[in-house]
């Protein structure tokens, strides 16, 4: 049996896994234990990084003798029943006041339950959302850990120690209780998925109307990367469009297969905002268009469908590309407001106490969304915590009032020209949905109230009435069913 000598333990030694466990063992001050179910992923690690000194362990039992107390061990399994099942095991060899923290990407309400069945044993849950995929694992990612407060006492340390450092700051803080940080990472997900699409839509639209190859539209995005636009997924957009398929000597772009794939964070994100009454289209779009380019079967059957006569050419390329960008850039900050709602939403519904931020705070390293304005974000919550809508901050409310000329030109050009856009599109109705003096939704209860009995409110006096539209369609005082 393992003599107690390791401050922390891995659980699933997969890449991400590998990855993290290296990233503790390079920090001072960590001893890091690590166990796998398939004891040949232990020794393969063991052997091919012996400078990390790890403490292999090829059981529950002598993983938990390994751990100083109180025992600390992050898992890095796939999300489910794997994680329950490890979770499990660990509270086999666990004690009270030991911590367990899953490291995957777990739907938050299974958090939630888990935490709370956890809680019983004495043992500390905590759900933590990790971001920057493999690269950020292993040399420094953005951390989103929920769970206790007592937990955070050892875990604190520890996190900071392998988190990536933004303008001298470790990207983590402890979000909130229970399954707070899974919530958080949910979010940033969904706004991820949304990032990428209006990415993807500049790229279209800009090589469409213009006939630029992918690397002449690679340094567009270069030169975006250097401005208001810069972050990770501008960055490696370039990077994507310059490589050229070793064996056809094509643009790879051009032969990987227009089919996005999903692992499902974006859709969680999505129909949380659904039921929490949160309208997050730009975020819900992005997870609809990945849905619709999964579906060759349906798309193989369509070209009998009519579209405009002619295709758009863009006459200046360089004004075109420059109203793309201010588009993107527009789009871009309605996701994050978008999102940020998403996060004030399910703080008010579960009881939670988020930074929003400091959420912008520790999204700026290590994370797939980092980008330049994270730091305005954080100025204006910092400004005002109860700002109701990101967008109405100064900085954002200018970058929009010098964008949205630009923006309606390209939704407009986009849908004339047959090409689609849906997230661009949709953040712009967004947009004018909040602008609305009056919104149509008043018909729409008029509606609600013809044919179910519903009941409406009326802006000329306080109550809730109901018009008899079977009878002689008097008005009359009723309960509200809203």
């Amino acid at each position: 049996m393992s003599e107690a000598t390791a401050n922390i333990g891995v659980v699933g030694l997969a890449v991400m896994g590998s990855n993290l466990a290296r990233n503790l063992a390079s920090r001072e001050g960590n001893t890091v234990a690590i166990f796998n179910r398939s004891h040949d992923k232990t020794e393969h690690l063991v052997a091919e990084h012996p400078e990390a000194e790890f403490v292999p362990t090829f059981s529950y039992e002598e993983f938990a003798a390994s751990l100083t107390v109180p025992r600390t061990a992050i898992i890095m399994v796939k999300a489910g029943a794997g994680t329950d099942a490890v979770i499990e095991e660990l509270l086999k060899v666990f004690e009270p006041g030991d911590i367990i923290v899953d490291g995957g990407n777990a739907l938050f309400t299974d958090t939630i339950r888990r935490e709370k069945a956890v809680r019983e044993t004495g043992v500390n849950f905590v759900g933590m959302g990790v971001s920057g995929g493999e690269e950020g694992a292993l040399l420094g990612p953005s951390l989103m850990p929920g769970g206790s407060d007592e937990s955070w006492v050892t875990l604190g340390p520890i996190l900071r120690s392998i988190a990536a450092v933004a303008e001298g700051e470790p990207c983590v803080t402890h979000v909130g209780h229970d399954g707070a940080g899974h919530f958080v990472k949910m979010v940033h997900n969904g706004i991820e998925y949304a990032d990428m699409q209006v990415i993807a839509e500049a790229y279209d639209l800009i090589r469409r109307a213009t006939g630029k190859t992918p690397a002449e539209i690679a340094d567009i995005f270069a030169e975006w990367n250097t401005g208001d636009l810069e972050s990770y997924l501008i960055e490696i957009t370039a990077e994507v469009l310059r490589q050229v398929d070793a064996d056809t000597d094509k643009p790879l772009v051009d032969i990987i297969v227009d089919q996005a794939g999903a692992k499902g964070t974006g859709g969680w994100t999505a129909q949380t905002a659904i039921d929490l009454g949160v309208p997050a289209s730009g975020i819900a779009e992005a997870v609809f268009a990945r849905s619709l380019s999964s579906h060759p079967e349906q798309r193989a059957t369509t070209g009998v469908l009519p579209g405009p006569a002619e295709e758009f050419t863009a006459f200046d390329a360089d004004a075109f590309v420059e109203q793309v960008r201010l588009a993107l850039y527009a789009s871009k900050i309605v996701a994050y407001s978008q999102g940020f709602d998403i996060i004030r939403a399910g703080a008010a519904h579960y009881g939670w106490t988020i930074d929003l931020g400091t959420v912008a705070a520790i999204w700026r390293g290590g994370c797939i969304i980092r980008a330049r304005f994270l730091n305005r974000i954080t100025e204006a919550y910092a400004e005002s915590a109860d700002l109701p809508v990101l967008m109405t901050a100064p900085f954002f409310r200018e970058a929009l009032a010098a964008s949205q000329d630009a923006w309606r030109a390209i939704v407009a050009t986009a849908a004339a020209s047959g090409i689609p856009s849906p997230v661009f599109s949709s953040s712009l109705a967004y947009y004018d949905g909040l602008r609305a003096g009056r919104l149509p939704a008043a018909l729409i209860q008029g509606q609600r109230d013809f044919f179910g009995a519903h009941t409406y409110k009326r802006v000329d006096k306080d109550g809730t009435f109901h018009t008899l539209w079977s009878g002689d369609r008097s008005e009359v005082e009723a309960v509200d069913t809203h």
